[in-house]
């Protein structure tokens, strides 16, 4: 459950930040996820006694990904093609990404949970990261059909 205690938010915040908690916001409930979001973030300070947020913004550079496949129809075939993921779309994957390794796991609360996963996706370890790798080693397998990219 969360917290009501008051947590110190700098002025104009990260929006990496922000863009984070609206992902982990579920129904609309932007105060829980703020909640969840620092709880997380105090829960990492406890555990590495290292800057949270430079932790977090490690974790989602990790889970950045690169290269994705996307479907494309030549004749009756579909292949797919390996492509670039454009800036916006990296950022938008590794915090859907994230959350989604983190809600997966099981037995604790939330802000443990996130927690956890950030520290593994710093580490290169984790869901997120795994999910990463699957798409690198799937496009490195079908770059053969690179040259029908558009």
């Amino acid at each position: 459950m969360a917290t009501s205690v008051k947590r110190y938010i700098p002025e104009g915040s990260d929006p990496q930040i922000e863009k984070f908690i609206n992902s982990l916001m579920q129904k609309g409930k932007k105060s829980t996820a703020r909640c969840v979001f620092w709880d997380a973030m105090e829960a990492m300070k406890k555990r590495t006694k290292e800057d949270p947020i430079e932790i977090f913004q490690k974790a989602l550079l990790n889970a950045t990904p690169l290269v994705e496949v996307r479907p494309k129809r030549v004749g009756g075939a579909v292949y797919q093609v390996p492509t670039e993921v454009p800036a916006k779309r990296q950022q938008s994957l590794s915090v859907r990404w994230v959350v989604s390794a983190a809600r997966a796991r099981k037995g604790s609360p939330m802000a443990q949970k996130l927690a956890l996963e950030l520290l593994d996706a710093a580490s290169n370890q984790g869901g997120a990261v795994k999910k990463k790798e699957d798409l690198q080693r799937m496009a490195q397998a079908n770059k053969a059909f690179a040259h029908l990219a558009k």
